[in-house]
Formats: structure tokens, C-alpha cells, sequence
């Protein structure tokens, strides 16, 4: 036991004492968020205000087309032909023609531009024309606007859960995207934590360095210690990564949140000097409610304590699952190019998890949810993406001591493998030849 403690101390200092290591676990979270930050810059401040010239030849869509933020409509009085003619001249990004008969064939109008019409603009040109039809339509029949505009009703329902402790407020939205997320974070830790257990068995066996470590450890400690060893630091670098992203997550909330305030309060201050077509935005921006103030008392309906410790737990059973078949693998070739073959049959189970993640999201409880979160292989990510929803706690106990017992088995299975390929050089070992080496007595 005192070799497999050193063997752990010394694959763990190690490896946070590497500069890469800490400049990764302290920029992570700062670079995560500026790149979704400049994602969602660079998507709002790409997007153009798009001018559209209206010729209506019906006489029935003047001034009647509501455009938005990304498009502005224009109406001009011009024929067809010198309009086009002053297409460019005038900078309108294209020309949409209305003819008389639109109500009875609305598939004849036409768009013109220069350059060739992008999909957005082509389907908000349409969508506004198709919604004044739609109006113009519901008024010959005898529907006023005020009851076209009174039908049109937004609901925003609560959703409860039913428990025996009683009823709690839940969210399908932070439900979803924390599921999600700890689904993936696994998905991640397994490929990166698990890969470094087979590259450092690699290195080591193709350095011949192993020749002199086995002459004073056993294989199965060497293989326990390794594994351990970088199974902690890929928790400290975990747990490094979440307390920095709560930081910088508080930080956001704190900033939007003034910002939302000071616009709530710049709306009440011109109440009373509004216009009368003005109040109706006005409610509606005292209504909106600040957006991270509503995640954070979401965040609050969640059962925090059981989704850590299932995380905790669920990320070491994947990793330690997972990253002993690695080991095996690392032991059992001479060169990176060799693990190929070799990874496939092991990397499915988790590809799998990961793809049909969605689809378990959409029904949680269903029988393939059932089933993939209770087989070791598939567990410790699908499991996570159910949990947040509300599982059983004899599913999740179940689901514990098969993955316990899975890792127990591919350990005894990577063991016997490990053993004997770590001093095997020289030759492409093939699948008949691992399946000798697990019942091979030495």
C-alpha cells in the first residue's frame, strides 16, 4: 500500500507542478468566457440593418409592414424599372414587388438585389408580408385588430414538482443545461485524464524506463498509482475550474444585474411623460424580469448537494473505469499510432453516451435512460444528465454499485493485460494475443 501511495504522490506532484498545468487551470474559465463573450459580440455587431424598398401595387401594404432591428422597409412610389435601376444608387439592400393579386396568389412576389439575397432577409421580407395577409385576410372576415391583437397571448407557466418532501418550483431550462453539463464535463474528463494515463505508460515503456521501475513495483501497483495519481489532479484541476467559474459567473451577475436595474429604473422615470403608444413598451420592459436573477433562483430549485456528489462520484467511477482500459492499451503497443486500433472498441460506449444525450434530455425516464444509465459503460454520463431531472434513489444506487463493479472488473481485465504487455516490445500485439495475455499465468 505505501508503494502505491508514492507511486500516486509522485504522478500527481508531478504533474500540477508543470507550468502548463497551472497556467491551463487558472486561464481555462478566463478564456472559456471571453470566447463565448466574443462570439456573442461578434454575432450581435455583425448583424446590419438590411433596407428594403416596398413597391406595393396592391395598395394595401403602405406603411403596414412591421420591420425590426435587422430589417427596415421602405416604400417607394417608382416604376419596377427605374427602381432597379436606382437599386444600388440608393443603397437598398433589395426590392420587393407586390402585385395587385398577392391576397388570392401570394407565391408572385418578387425580391430583387444586386448580389444574391441572404436566407435571413429573404425570410423576414416574407414573414411580414405573409403576416399583413394573414391580417388583411382575418379582417374581411369580420376580426378587428384589437381582437387579432387580444387572441395573441403569451404563457409563461411554472413548473412544480411533486415530491414527498412537497411541492418545489423547478426549471426544464437549468434542469437541461445542467444535466447537460455535467454529462460533458465527464465525457471530457474521461478522453483528457484517461489519455494521460495511456500516454504516460506509453512514454515510460518506450523510454525502457519500466525496466527499472518493475524491478522494484509490481505492475498492478504501478498501474493503480498511475491512475490514482492523475485521477487527482484531474479533480484538484476540476475543482479549481468550477470555484473559478463561480467567480467569474458572479461577476456577470453582478454587472448585468445593475444594468437591468438601471434600465427598470430608467423605465419608471419616464412613465409619466409618455406617450400613449410608448406605455405599452414601457410595461413591457418593467415586466421583463433580469435574466440572471431568474437563473440564479432556478439554480436555487435544484438539489445542489445530490448533483455534486453524484458528480464526484460518477466522475471518478468513469475515469477510474475508463482509464485502466487506457493503461491496458498504453502497455500493449510501442508507439501512439498503435492505440488506433485498439481505442475504438473502448471510445463507442462513451461516443454513444455523449450523442444520445439528447435524446435522454427529451424523456429522462424512458427505458433507454434507464438502461444506459445503469450499464457501467454508459453510466457515469447518462446518469448525470438524469439526475437534475429526479431519479429514483434505487436507480442511482444501482447505478453506483454496477459502476463500482465495473471498474473492479476492467481493473482485474487491464491488470492481467498490463502485466505482461508493459516488457512486450517490438511486435504489433493483435486482439487473439490480449485475450491470451488475460488468462496467460505468470
Amino acid at each position: 500500500m505505501n508503494t502505491i501511495l508514492i507511486i500516486i504522490k509522485r504522478e500527481y506532484l508531478v504533474r500540477v507542478r508543470k507550468k502548463s498545468f497551472i497556467v491551463m487551470t487558472i486561464l481555462a474559465p478566463l478564456l472559456l468566457a471571453a470566447f463565448y463573450g466574443a462570439i456573442g459580440w461578434a454575432a450581435v455587431g455583425s448583424i446590419s440593418l438590411k433596407k428594403v424598398a416596398i413597391i406595393d401595387q396592391s395598395g394595401q401594404f403602405v406603411n403596414k409592414l412591421k420591420g425590426d432591428n435587422e430589417t427596415a422597409f421602405v416604400y417607394v412610389n417608382e416604376s419596377p424599372e427605374q427602381a432597379k435601376k436606382q437599386l444600388v444608387q440608393k443603397s437598398y439592400d433589395a426590392l420587393a414587388i407586390i402585385p395587385k393579386d398577392v391576397i388570392e396568389q401570394p407565391k408572385t412576389v418578387q425580391i430583387f438585389s444586386n448580389k444574391s439575397v441572404s436566407l435571413t432577409l429573404q425570410s423576414n421580407i416574407e414573414s411580414a408580408i405573409s403576416k399583413e395577409i394573414e391580417t388583411i385576410k382575418l379582417s374581411r372576415a369580420g376580426i378587428t385588430q384589437q381582437v387579432i391583437k387580444d387572441a395573441k397571448v403569451d404563457v409563461d407557466a411554472k413548473t412544480i414538482n411533486l415530491s414527498d418532501e412537497g411541492e418545489k418550483s423547478t426549471n426544464s431550462i437549468i434542469t437541461t443545461a445542467i444535466g447537460g453539463l455535467c454529462g460533458f464535463l465527464i465525457y471530457l474528463s474521461v478522453f483528457i485524464y484517461g489519455a494521460q494515463v495511456m500516454r504516460g505508460v506509453l512514454e515510460e515503456k518506450t523510454n525502457r524506463v519500466i525496466e527499472v521501475i518493475i524491478s522494484s513495483v509490481k505492475p498492478f501497483q504501478l498501474m493503480m498509482g498511475k491512475i490514482v495519481g492523475v485521477g487527482l489532479v484531474g479533480l484538484t484541476q476540476f475543482m479549481l475550474w468550477i470555484l473559478l467559474t463561480a467567480g467569474v459567473v458572479s461577476a456577470g451577475t453582478a454587472i448585468f444585474g445593475a444594468k437591468y436595474a438601471k434600465d427598470a429604473a430608467k423605465a419608471r422615470s419616464m412613465q409619466m411623460s409618455a406617450m400613449p403608444g410608448q406605455r405599452d413598451v414601457q410595461k413591457k420592459m418593467e415586466a421583463s424580469k433580469n435574466p440572471m436573477a431568474e437563473l440564479s433562483a432556478a439554480a436555487k430549485t435544484l438539489n445542489i448537494p445530490l448533483i455534486a456528489g453524484c458528480f464526484l462520484f460518477y466522475f471518478l467511477g468513469g475515469y477510474l473505469l475508463y482509464s485502466s482500459l487506457f493503461g491496458a492499451i498504453g502497455a500493449a503497443v510501442d508507439s501512439e499510432t498503435e492505440t488506433q486500433q485498439f481505442m475504438l472498441p473502448i471510445t463507442i460506449p462513451i461516443i454513444a453516451s455523449i450523442a444520445l444525450a439528447q435524446f435522454i434530455i427529451r424523456d429522462p425516464d424512458g427505458p433507454l435512460a434507464f438502461w444506459m444509465s445503469i450499464v457501467p459503460l454508459t453510466s457515469p454520463i447518462i446518469m448525470m444528465v438524469r439526475i437534475p431531472f429526479g431519479v429514483p434513489v434505487w436507480e442511482i444506487a444501482l447505478s453506483m454499485i454496477l459502476l463500482v463493479g465495473g471498474f473492479i472488473g476492467t481493473t482485474w481485465l487491464a491488470a492481467r493485460i498490463y502485466r505482461v504487455g508493459i516488457l512486450m516490445y517490438g511486435k504489433k500485439p493483435t486482439y487473439k494475443e490480449l485475450s491470451k495475455w488475460i488468462f496467460y499465468k505468470a
